[in-house]
């Protein structure tokens, strides 16, 4: 049977949230954890920007020593020749691109002013992607920006023409989340069938149906013969009222009645990770997890109800669909109420020393030399996040300092 598969888009999509935003080595965090979590892909960012440059070249680098691998590490452009070109030049060594173009009626007369037309549109994705092949990727998906309010039939043509071209995937966006479950669903699986090859559901929230029209949609993909890439963003974090949450499409896949018996996760997901990661984006975006959140609020699994209290007590599963030891939760957390050291901008080389010692894995410097390296490294990252790093992003530096140095390196045009 076909499976679904997650291609997060948190270092893509997520970061264009308004008023929001990461640093270099935060994303590259959040690619770590997607990788330790088993995640498929991570649509890592823009090629075509140049303050990702060294940040997307430092990550590949990751992924060649094997710090970020199995996961693929996937970049977004515009679906035109130039920004295929722009890539390569700036992004060599990348092996899997997302290739993007407005397809809705809406937008090609709203967007594009009259400029286009639907066959303009297929001509300019379809010349993309034969440049991109040309470069001999590994994978090159086709977005269809604004798919739910684009007509079936010229979606169809025009995942046929990418398919033709040499496209592995079609990205079905409902850029404004204006399907429900019941029209997704349709869209998916017409598409899997006539298309023939592996769909992707981008869905946003602004509906409040961003996960229940993802797994509708994969669902329809699956029932349609083809694989299904559901992309997420962690915490649903996204542009206006966000996108699919990670955890949320994970927990539906593998918990939700009927659906894993059919509808399969591909890999190997560690559920575990779900703890660590979701809250680590709430802190690096300055974001809190909302009390109600499924798996990581506050209250996800709070009882006061008398009623609830006592079945919950006799058997957690009266009132719990899974545990909450399964998403790596339980641990106490502590606040320092006395004296406290931190790292940052303005840290000097004692403290910063005192708070390296007393990571969980103590590092000690062979020598100041060395100590005051990795501390400046640590002092520029501070000013790039303006957040204290937490433990794993010092451990990082101090690792790989050489890689550190590439991602806080920003190149401002001449």
């Amino acid at each position: 049977m076909p499976k679904i598969y997650l291609i997060d888009v948190t270092n893509r999509d997520g970061v264009q949230t308004a008023r929001l935003g990461l640093s270099k080595i935060e994303k590259t965090m959040i690619n770590i954890y997607l990788n330790e979590m088993g995640v498929f892909q991570s649509e890592f960012g823009f090629p075509t920007t140049r303050h990702e440059i060294n940040y997307l070249n430092a990550n590949l680098e990751l992924a060649e020593i094997g710090v970020i691998k199995p996961l693929r590490l996937g970049g977004w452009i515009r679906a035109i020749r130039g920004d295929v070109e722009l890539t390569y030049r700036n992004i060599p060594k990348i092996k899997h691109l997302n290739l993007s173009i407005s397809t809705s009626d809406q937008m090609i007369n709203g967007k594009f002013q009259g400029r286009k037309t639907r066959d303009d549109i297929i001509k300019d994705m379809t010349d993309a992607v034969d440049a991109t092949r040309a470069r001999d990727p590994e994978s090159i998906g086709v977005n269809a920006e604004d798919a739910s309010r684009t007509d079936i039939n010229y979606l169809v043509e025009f995942g046929l023409a990418a398919k033709e071209h040499g496209a592995q995937r079609l990205r079905y966006c409902d850029t404004l989340g204006y399907d429900n479950p019941f029209s997704i669903y349709n869209s998916g699986r017409i598409l899997a069938e006539k298309v023939g090859i592996p769909i992707e559901l981008h869905c946003h929230n602004d509906l409040g149906m961003a996960v229940a029209n993802s797994m509708a949609g994969a669902m329809g993909v699956i029932d349609g013969g083809q694989d299904a890439y559901i992309n997420t963003t962690v915490n649903g974090i996204g542009e206006r009222a966000g996108n699919a949450d990670l955890l949320a499409i994970i927990l539906a896949s593998l918990k939700s009645k009927d659906i894993a018996k059919k509808y399969t996760l591909g890999g190997q997901i560690k559920l575990s990770m779900a703890w660590k990661i979701g809250k680590f984006a709430s802190y690096a975006f300055g974001v809190p997890i909302p009390i109600n959140q499924p798996g990581l609020g506050a209250n996800a699994f709070a009882h006061e109800s008398g009623i609830h209290a006592d079945g919950v007590l006799k058997d957690p599963e009266n009132y719990e669909l899974y545990n909450f030891e399964e998403l790596g939760r339980g641990d106490p957390e502590f606040v320092e109420t006395g004296r406290e050291i931190s790292t940052g901008e303005y840290g000097g080389i004692s403290g910063f020393s005192h708070v390296m010692s007393r990571l969980p894995v103590p590092i000690k410097f062979p020598d100041r030399e060395r100590a005051n390296e990795i501390l400046e490294l640590v002092r520029y990252a501070n000013v790039e996040s303006q957040n204290p790093l937490v433990e794993d992003e010092l451990i990082f530096i101090a690792k790989y300092p050489g890689i550190a140095k590439k991602l806080l390196t920003l190149t401002p045009l001449e």
